[in-house]
Order: C-alpha cells, then sequence, then structure tokens
C-alpha cells in the first residue's frame, strides 16, 4: 500500500487483461475489449496498460500544444485546424467555438484552448456516417460499439430513418421526415404527449424558434441540459437578485482583488479562463480555489498566447490558496467566512458595507442571528476544513475591496445548492460585492450557448411576462400550466405520459442520471427524433420510430435563399456576439437548425400564421421579432453587428433589484448537515476527464490527472482505501443506496489513490451516471445528485 504522497515516485501500470470483470448485455454496454474485460469505460477500446501518477507540470503551455497536434494530425486537418484557430471565437468574421461559454478576450488573436480544438477539429472531420453506412450495421450490432467508436466515424450526411423490419436505419426525404414528425405530434391526445429537449449547442436564433413552436404547438415541455448543471444558479440568483445569471463580467474579474472560485475544474472545462487567473495573481490579487480535488488549473500555468513564455517555460500561478472542502461543504465555507465577518464587524465599522445594506437590502439582522448561532464546531464539521483556514478565507475576504465569487457544477449538482449559492450571494452582499466595479456573482456556465437558450425562452417554466410578450408579438396563445423538466420528462417517458421525444442536438441517454431508467423510457416513446451532427448512443436507444436528422455545424457555411446567414450565442457573462462558418458543409443534405425546426413545425402546424419559411430565409428577420420580444434585445441586428456583440443589460448588475420586496434578499436557510449517518458510506461525485467534452470522449486519458488508458475507476482516500482493505488499483465494486431505496451498482473498477478528503471519491460521467437513480434529484432544483451519491465501495469477489 502507498500513499498519494509517494505515489509521485512511482508510475503503476498493470496489465488491461488481469481480472476480467463480466461484461453488461445490450445496448447500454460499457466499453469492452476483444477479450471481455474492459478499462475504457465508453471510450475507445484499449488493450494498452493503464497507469496512474499525479501530474506534475503546468496546465495548457507545451502539454497542451502537443496535445493539439496530436489531435490535428490524427483528423489529418493540419492547414484546415490552423486556419480555424484565427478565426474561432473572433465574432462577426468568425465563428464562436462550439465548446465552453467563457467570454471572448478582445484583446487576444489566438483565443483557443486544447479542448476548444479538439471539439473543432472533432466536429471538420473528414469521416461521413451516410446510407452506406447505414445499410453495413444494424442497430444491434452498432449498440455494441464504444461510444467513441459510434462517434469516431464522422459526420452524418442525411436524415435516416429506423426500420424494424430489418433493424437499420434508412435513408428518408426531410419532406417525408417532417411529415412523420407532424403525423406523431397531430396524432397525441395532448400535446403534454410531447417533450421538446434542448443541448447548450443551440443558437439563439434556433432556441427561439424551437420555443416558439412548442409553445404554438401547446405544451411548455421545454426540458434542457441546464436542467442537469445550473439550474440551481439560475433559481438562486432569482430569489436573491431577480436575475437568473451572474453580474460579473471579464472586465470585474479583471479589476478585482480577490477572487474565491468554488467547485471549478477551470483547465479542463473553461481552459481560457487561466488566462484571467493567470493575471489576477501577476497584479497582486489573492485567487483561492474551493474544490475536493486540487484540479491542475488551481496551480499554475504557462498561458500558450503568451509567447515569450512559451519559449522561456516560463509558468505563472493560478491560485494563492487552495481549500479542499468535502463534497457538499461549500456553504459551511462561506457561512463561516461570513462568520467572520460579521466578527470583525464588532470591532470594525468598515467590516460591512452599512449604506449598500440599509439602501439596497433586506433581511441582514435575521441573517446575522442565524450566522451568529451556528457554531464553529459545526461549520469544521460541515465543510471538512478547519476553523483556522476558514477565518484565513474569511480574512482574505475583509481585506478585499473587491470580490468575484464564482462557481461552477461542484456547487450545484448537490441537494441544497439553491441554499448554497444564495450564501454566496448573502457573502458578497455584506460588503456591497454587487453591482459595483471589479464584484459579483460569477457562474461558470459550460455549453457554449446554454445560458443563451434560456434567455430565448427554452423554458419549461417561463414567467408570465414572457408568456404574454411571445403572445403579443407572435399572435398565438401560449400554455401557462407548468412544463417538463429533464428528470420529469425521463420520468414521463417510463410512465407512458411521454409519446415522443425530440431531442436538439446532445446525447440524452448517457447525459441524464439512472441511465437504464432513460434508456427504458426512450424506448417507450411512440417517436424519438434526434437532431445531430454525430453518431451516438442516443441514435440506438430510440422509440418505436426513430428519426437522425442531421445538421450543420457551428464552422460550417450556412446560406439560405437570402445568402449566407450568421447566428449568435451568448456568454457565460451574458454578451451575446455574432458567429459565422465558413467551412463547406460535410454534405449537401444538411439543414441547418432552424430550417429542421421550421420544417417540423410546418407539418404540425399546418394552420400557423408564424411565417416559418421567411424566417428561415433570412435569420435577421427572426432576429427582429426577438428584440421585439425579449428584454435587452432592443436593435437586435444592429448590436450584434458591432465587435465583439453586446452584453445584455441587468437591472440587479446596476443595484435595481426587481424581488418582490425591490431590494435583495438575505436568505436564511439552516446549515445543512452533508455528513453520510455511516461512515462507511462515502460522498461519490461524477466528473468529466480532460480528455472529454460532455459526453464525448476522445480518448480514456486524463492528463492533468495523470491517469492514462482508464476510466473505470474511482479516486479515493489513501485512508479510505486502507480501512476497505484496498490497495492501488485493486478491482472494486461500488454500490449507491438511493434515495427510494433501490441500489445500484458497477462493478470491476478500479480503486486509485488520489488527493481527496477523506470520506469523498470521485469518477467519471457517463460511465457513472447508472449509480444516480430516477428519485435522486434535488427537491431545491430538480437537478441529479450527480456530486452527491452515496455510495459503498468493496473488493470485487
Amino acid at each position: 500500500m502507498t500513499t498519494h504522497e509517494n505515489r509521485s515516485h512511482t508510475d503503476h501500470t498493470h496489465q488491461a487483461a488481469e481480472d476480467a470483470g463480466a461484461p453488461r448485455p445490450g445496448s447500454l454496454e460499457l466499453g469492452r475489449l476483444p477479450d471481455g474485460t474492459r478499462q475504457g469505460g465508453y471510450g475507445p477500446e484499449t488493450q494498452s496498460p493503464w497507469k496512474s501518477r499525479p501530474y506534475h507540470h503546468p496546465a495548457a503551455g507545451w502539454g497542451a500544444a502537443m496535445a493539439v497536434g496530436k489531435v490535428v494530425m490524427r483528423q489529418r486537418l493540419p492547414i484546415v485546424a490552423t486556419k480555424s484557430m484565427f478565426t474561432m471565437n473572433h465574432p462577426v468574421r468568425g465563428y464562436d467555438c462550439p465548446g465552453c461559454a467563457w467570454p471572448d478576450d478582445p484583446g487576444v488573436t489566438l483565443d483557443i484552448c486544447e479542448n476548444g480544438i479538439k471539439h473543432v477539429t472533432w466536429e471538420m472531420t473528414r469521416k461521413r456516417v451516410d446510407a452506406e453506412f447505414f445499410a453495413a450495421h444494424t442497430v444491434s450490432e452498432l449498440a455494441e460499439w464504444t461510444d467513441h467508436a459510434l462517434e469516431d466515424q464522422g459526420r452524418l450526411t442525411e436524415p435516416m430513418a429506423y426500420d424494424g423490419a430489418v433493424d437499420r436505419y434508412v435513408p428518408i426525404s426531410w419532406d417525408d421526415a417532417f411529415a412523420l414528425v407532424g403525423s406523431e405530434l397531430r396524432a397525441l391526445d395532448s400535446p403534454d404527449q410531447a417533450a421538446f429537449y434542448t443541448s447548450g449547442r443551440l443558437s439563439n436564433e434556433a432556441s427561439f424558434l424551437y420555443q416558439l413552436m412548442a409553445r404554438e404547438y401547446g405544451t411548455n415541455n421545454l426540458p434542457d441540459c441546464s436542467n442537469m448543471c445550473h439550474e440551481a444558479s439560475g433559481r438562486a440568483l432569482t430569489a436573491s437578485l431577480a436575475t437568473g445569471k451572474g453580474t460579473a463580467d471579464l472586465e470585474d474579474w479583471a479589476q478585482c482583488d480577490a477572487l474565491f472560485i468554488l467547485g471549478v475544474n477551470a483547465a479542463s472545462n473553461a481552459p481560457r479562463m487561466l488566462t484571467s487567473l493567470a493575471e489576477a495573481v501577476d497584479r497582486g490579487a489573492q485567487v483561492v480555489h474551493v474544490n475536493p480535488l486540487v484540479e491542475a488549473g488551481a496551480t499554475r500555468t504557462i498561458v500558450p498566447h503568451e509567447i515569450l513564455d512559451m519559449a522561456r517555460f516560463k509558468t505563472t500561478a493560478t491560485g494563492t490558496d487552495t481549500l479542499q472542502v468535502r463534497s457538499g461543504g461549500d456553504m459551511a465555507l462561506i457561512r463561516g467566512m461570513a462568520k467572520v465577518v460579521f466578527e470583525a464587524a464588532e470591532t470594525d465599522p468598515g467590516a460591512l458595507d452599512h449604506e449598500f445594506l440599509a439602501k439596497y437590502t433586506d433581511g441582514l439582522e435575521e441573517y446575522r442571528a442565524l450566522v451568529e448561532a451556528t457554531e464553529w464546531d459545526q461549520l469544521v464539521a460541515q465543510s471538512g476544513l478547519s476553523e483556522t483556514q476558514i477565518r484565513r478565507a474569511g480574512r482574505i475576504y475583509l481585506d478585499s475591496q473587491r470580490t468575484v465569487i464564482s462557481w461552477c457544477l461542484g456547487v450545484t449538482q448537490h441537494e441544497h445548492s439553491v441554499d448554497a449559492i444564495r450564501e454566496i450571494v448573502n457573502l458578497l452582499l455584506l460588503r456591497g460585492n454587487i453591482g459595483r466595479p471589479g464584484t459579483g456573482p460569477s457562474p461558470v456556465r459550460g455549453h457554449s450557448n446554454v445560458q443563451g437558450n434560456r434567455t430565448c425562452g427554452i423554458d419549461h417554466n417561463p414567467g408570465e411576462a414572457f408568456l404574454q410578450r411571445l403572445d403579443e408579438v407572435c399572435g398565438i396563445t401560449s400554455p401557462r400550466t407548468h412544463g417538463l423538466d429533464t428528470v420529469h420528462t425521463i420520468a414521463g417517458m417510463h410512465a407512458g405520459d411521454v409519446k415522443v421525444f425530440v431531442g436538439m442536438g446532445g446525447n440524452f441517454v448517457r447525459a441524464a442520471p439512472d441511465t437504464v431508467f432513460t434508456a427504458e423510457g426512450l424506448r417507450r416513446c411512440h417517436l424519438t427524433v434526434q437532431v445531430s451532427t454525430k453518431l451516438n448512443r442516443g441514435h440506438l436507444v430510440h422509440g418505436r420510430k426513430a428519426l437522425i436528422l442531421p445538421c450543420l455545424g457551428r464552422t460550417e457555411l450556412d446560406r439560405q435563399r437570402t445568402g449566407p446567414q450568421g447566428i449568435t450565442t451568448e456568454d457565460a457573462m451574458s454578451s451575446v456576439q455574432l458567429s459565422n462558418g465558413h467551412r463547406t458543409p460535410a454534405s449537401e443534405h444538411l439543414l441547418s437548425e432552424p430550417a429542421i425546426i421550421a420544417g417540423i413545425a410546418r407539418a404540425t402546424l399546418p394552420g400557423s400564421r408564424t411565417p416559418w419559411e421567411d424566417y428561415v430565409d433570412d435569420y435577421d428577420r427572426i432576429r427582429d421579432v426577438m428584440s421585439r420580444v425579449l428584454p435587452g434585445f432592443e436593435g437586435f441586428n444592429r448590436l450584434v453587428r458591432q465587435p465583439y456583440g453586446f452584453r445584455i443589460p441587468q437591472p440587479a448588475r446596476e443595484r435595481d433589484f426587481r424581488t418582490p420586496s425591490g431590494r435583495a434578499e438575505f436568505s436564511r436557510a439552516p446549515l445543512h448537515d452533508v455528513l453520510p449517518d455511516d461512515a462507511d458510506v462515502l460522498v461519490l461525485q461524477t466528473m468529466r476527464s480532460h480528455d472529454q467534452w460532455n459526453t464525448t470522449i476522445y480518448s480514456n486519458d486524463d492528463r492533468y490527472r495523470g491517469v492514462k488508458n482508464i476510466r473505470e475507476l474511482i479516486l479515493m482516500n489513501a485512508k479510505d482505501m486502507r480501512d476497505r482493505g484496498l490497495s492501488e488499483g485493486d478491482r472494486v465494486d461500488i454500490v449507491a443506496t438511493c434515495r427510494d431505496g433501490s441500489q445500484r451498482s458497477v462493478r470491476g473498477f478500479r480503486a486509485l489513490e488520489y488527493n481527496v478528503p477523506r470520506g469523498c471519491a470521485a469518477g467519471y460521467m457517463p460511465e457513472m451516471n447508472v449509480l444516480i437513480g430516477a428519485a435522486d434529484y434535488s427537491t431545491q432544483s430538480d437537478q441529479p445528485l450527480m456530486k452527491d451519491i452515496r455510495v459503498r465501495v468493496s473488493r470485487s469477489a
């Protein structure tokens, strides 16, 4: 048995063929080796030995540059990929990266990152999945392929329909495909028997048309990927500040004195953030990372566009302190910091911003009493930190005149995530850190337009003001009943209440929790429709009837009747920019997302007065309508053609808090118990590897965590492993007990020592999504508890 510290001198290598695990049958099979053993999960099949050793190099820099070179050469796109680097994330003249939602930096010529290049070259591949491919492979055969192998076949080229008689997808014309969707939707007893899912890749224009179609049809069943990621952020910020978004932007990040980063893996999930972190440290700001895992992005970096630094191998720190909270312990840390502020206020009148608090907030005294009544022993136990560590963080906050607090899924995917995020806002309010330069809450959104989806109406629970305006401008009558979000759509499909599922992008069966339950629900549908660019598992887990409708990619030229069209996206900091693809489309048979939506709408709503065809002919016409419906979009077509577009106005950013009280609201939630009742139970969090984007897995490696050639693993504290009699690399069974009392398990995974707090563990999604039961979602946000899975780990039999 070795500890994490002395593992740094050891390269643990094991042969894949050792002690084979039993494969599971069917189309949800994990990745398999030819001899039946498993190690790659949903990644590529491999017989290479797996390795695990700590990563000691800086994030980005030459490691990222070499990784980009390998990806480009693997896809055989050296010239095309190089040219794309100079247009990616340059609005108007170029296209918005289809990866993360980090804002574009106007001062950077190469505003790119390793994972963005992977994402783009994966889309620009020369490989094709055409009718000939589908004729050669049955769905049952394809279901046995790994997820990586499916996507690696290349771009979809024409619409396909499932033929159960031959168990194959066969070609179908676009007109016939639209007619099939229309006939199935019109045949339903109620519009609420259909659900219209959205992934974050959908543009603002397509999002607006999609929700318009669904509401004209008669349902608010608009589940989206935000339901699984940042739903808690929207609900918390709306309750506290009457805005569903963060108020900070890149300028605020550039001006703050202190930056707290909670539950964020920057180097993999938003790599361009490393530039902002390094610049903050360089100018003397305090940058505190809060995470159960010490991620590479929290240590140091070489920023790739700093050519001299690259040439000299000069690294820059990306953090000044790291706090390893236990999973779910963020709220206790933040409350402890608030306690430090209130204690300081007893002798220091400047500790609180009394003028701001009196003029703009409500509920201060009740919150003060709650914080003062919270004992330090409770804060220490729940956070997993010492009192000294919490007090140090509180002192950093007190010493800062301008503070930004940022967070991601490490905070949002817990039972009490709404309360935790409202606690973050409480702390910011105490010192007036909202509505002035260098301050504010700043959630890190994942997919490139997931925030824009919600802005443009993808919302299962829309406000009345939005619906009234939509109805008035578009001449429809929107339904007023709440629709289904992601977890309730899955339950509806399973119960037979949702009979048609339309997926606009994404890989729903892999992204959603409770993989088997989700698959069963999809198979019970009368019709499933997947709008996609590449083949994925969602095409093989389908309803009685199924369609694959291929669309243009973000990098491709979208030419309509009036000429080339641009689409828009919104980044994580509320800036909207124009994106123009220039590449020749992968197939002449591809349609744009707006064209596909319009085709479905016309077939479903033959009497519709909405000018669907006119909208597709010229996207400016869509934006003109959006400018009349969406607050802050007035003059949309003009504003978005400015260099780097425009930032959507936010009243809360101007200290105009449109809550029921007209003030920013302090929350008064109790400090929740996040500790398992049984010491044998670990709290498992799922996460992405570095060589992965959402459900797309490029390889079985996770460079920044020192893992190679393996995905079926669980990262554990060395003492937790020793308590269970485990050694490095032992095969283990992981059993989760769900809220409804049922149990789910994965078997034959490898246990690897890692620097995580005692009682905590981590593993990859989507391989571990199967452990999350249908009832395992937050009662506050309805988000699946992907960072709060209660498991027992034991040696495999």
